[in-house]
């Protein structure tokens, strides 16, 4: 059944890389907290950094409960699930944190993703995740369930924002700065990209 892996490498790796869709979930240190649980697709919005770190681009969306929960305690589950061919789950149990636009670090990791414009989807960081525990299990109660295209709204939507628009697009909504928890979002005003 279910296997520990010590690191992201062969077969592993190819099945995590493989997957148009992934899930983050996080959550407060307060036992009341809100968990929060978040599909991640857009193809090359993905990468492994190496054989225990993972990196996502994060878009622009209407709330910021990752970033808030990894400013936090930095907590993050990862998961991947076969919706074709064998049944499988992959999580990745780690520590992550938000890289904001205005870091040093964030024009060196935006090379890790060649194959996706990031400018069209309101990139506001790279959440970058070390893996503490890498297990998968069986996934025979997953259901079959075919990959057709990504969606092309998100980029439709933002692709025509600069960084004064995008921030005042932030601003606007109530869960971006301040968690559905009352924890620090993300920073605003939105910072110059570094790019």
């Amino acid at each position: 059944m279910g296997k520990i892996y010590e690191r992201i490498d062969g077969r592993l790796r190819t099945f995590i890389e493989e997957q148009p869709l992934f899930f983050t979930a996080t959550a407060p240190l307060a036992g009341d907290g809100t968990v929060n649980l978040s599909p991640k697709g857009l193809t090359g919005s993905f990468a492994v950094l190496d054989e225990r770190t993972l990196a996502y681009l994060d878009f622009a969306g209407s709330n910021a409960e990752t970033i808030a929960h990894l400013r936090e305690n930095g907590r993050i589950t990862l998961m991947w699930c076969a919706f074709q061919g064998p049944p499988n789950i992959v999580r990745v149990h780690g520590r992550g944190e938000a890289v904001f636009r205005d870091d040093p670090r964030f024009a060196e990791l935006l090379t890790r993703f060649p194959d996706i414009d990031p400018s069209l989807h309101g990139l506001r960081a790279v959440i970058v995740v070390h893996a503490e525990l890498i297990r998968d299990s069986c996934g025979y109660a997953v259901p079959y369930m075919a990959y057709e295209a990504d969606r092309e709204l998100h980029e439709r939507r933002f692709a025509r924002e600069d960084d004064a628009s995008l921030s005042t697009y932030f601003e606007k909504k109530d869960h971006i700065a301040v968690s559905l928890d009352g924890l620090p979002g993300l920073p605003l005003p939105l910072p110059p990209s570094s790019v």
